[in-house]
């Protein structure tokens, strides 16, 4: 969409006046908020200033820890926005398909408890092909555990980014191709989690009106 092209415009121009750090707090924020904006953009492109501007290798994981503060506070907000949604959303239409709040908050009471939860998020986190943004949503929805949630973001976002940051900083003849094959995995990943959601609807509703027809 066009918006989304004006966005990352803008935070291209912004990458070239702001301070290197604080394009990568601000640009890790947008991108979590905004989905459709490429996860790899902010991380590689900050890669590839840095390696412009001269700086150490040993410089890339102090950057990453920046771009994973910026990304966990969008975390944050993305899982508020959603918390506060299911509420009105469940109470007014849940029973047409077949989930209940109660039904949504008793899911969410089963993660958070352990240390297996805090790994499954690390691990979602962690890895460059999974959307961030739909994590966040699926976690508010839910109502994981904020203080699980949140850890396990930062950590997971600090590898992922460093990832990121090395793909920019290593090769910058490269930089395109990787954010290009990176985003196109990406973009089926959200494609196939949407078309999960639909299903999960879908069968909700069939089972909510399964027995009355039989």
């Amino acid at each position: 969409m066009h918006i989304f092209s004006e966005i990352v415009s803008y935070l291209e121009k912004s990458a070239l006046v702001m301070p290197l750090e604080l394009f990568i707090f601000f640009g890790s924020f947008v991108e979590e908020v905004i989905a459709p904006i490429p996860s790899p953009f902010i991380l590689t492109l900050s890669g590839t200033i840095a390696a412009t501007k001269g700086l150490a290798l040993i410089a890339l994981p102090y950057l990453a820890l920046i771009g994973a503060l910026g990304k966990t506070l969008g975390a944050w907000v993305l899982y508020y926005i959603t918390d506060k949604l299911e509420d009105v959303i469940l109470s007014k239409y849940g029973k047409f398909f077949g989930v209940s709040h109660k039904s949504v908050e008793t899911i969410g009471k089963k993660f958070g408890k352990g240390w297996k939860d805090f790994f499954i998020l690390l691990g979602l986190r962690s890895l460059p092909i999974v959307p961030s943004a739909p994590v966040s949503i699926v976690c508010g929805l839910i109502k994981i555990n904020i203080r699980t949630y949140l850890i396990a973001s930062f950590f997971g976002t600090f590898i992922r980014n460093l990832l990121f940051l090395y793909f920019g900083y290593a090769g910058v003849s490269s930089y395109q191709h990787v954010v290009s094959g990176l985003s196109d995995i990406e973009s089926i990943v959200q494609l196939i989690m949407f078309v999960l959601v639909l299903g999960f609807i879908g069968y909700s509703y069939y089972t909510r009106y399964k027995k009355p027809i039989d």
